[in-house]
């Protein structure tokens, strides 16, 4: 239990700098009319991966979290409990909104036609898809 808590942790890290570099990398090539590259397409693609793959940890770190037990008491119980919301409901679904919304970025690139609606569609997708990871990280328990 503790192995799965602490890889999610960890690989949060990995992900966070992926997305970031992934995204910051669209707007500069966006700004800069760049082609879009073999460079630019693995970074997207290693940032949607790695997303993906904290996405499965983090569902099997939501089972076996002590926070989960907390269920029995009924949903009234945990919405009322700002710590027990933020792991159970907010983080989980804010997190798998951002997941989808990367992924779909990575679809509607492989189908845009130019380089800068490529760009685009990374640079957006995967700029809001950070933001909402951002949003709900547990920053307080987070090392």
């Amino acid at each position: 239990m503790d192995i799965i808590i602490s890889l999610h942790s960890k690989l949060a890290y990995v992900v966070l700098i992926f997305l970031v570099l992934a995204t910051l990398n669209a707007f500069w090539g966006l700004i800069g009319k760049r082609s879009f590259g073999s460079k630019d397409l693995r970074l997207s693609l290693f940032a949607l991966i790695f997303s993906h793959i904290q996405l499965l940890i983090g569902i099997a770190t939501y089972f076996v979290s002590p926070y989960f037990s907390a269920w029995e008491n009924g949903m009234g119980a945990v919405m009322k409990d700002s710590t027990l919301r933020l792991y159970l409901v907010e983080h989980p679904t804010t997190n798998i909104l951002a997941i989808v919304l990367i992924t779909m970025g990575w679809s509607l690139h492989k189908k845009a036609a130019g380089d800068r609606k490529k760009y685009f569609r990374i640079a957006v997708f995967y700029g809001i898809g950070l933001l909402l990871l951002l949003s709900r990280i547990p920053w307080q328990n987070w090392p």
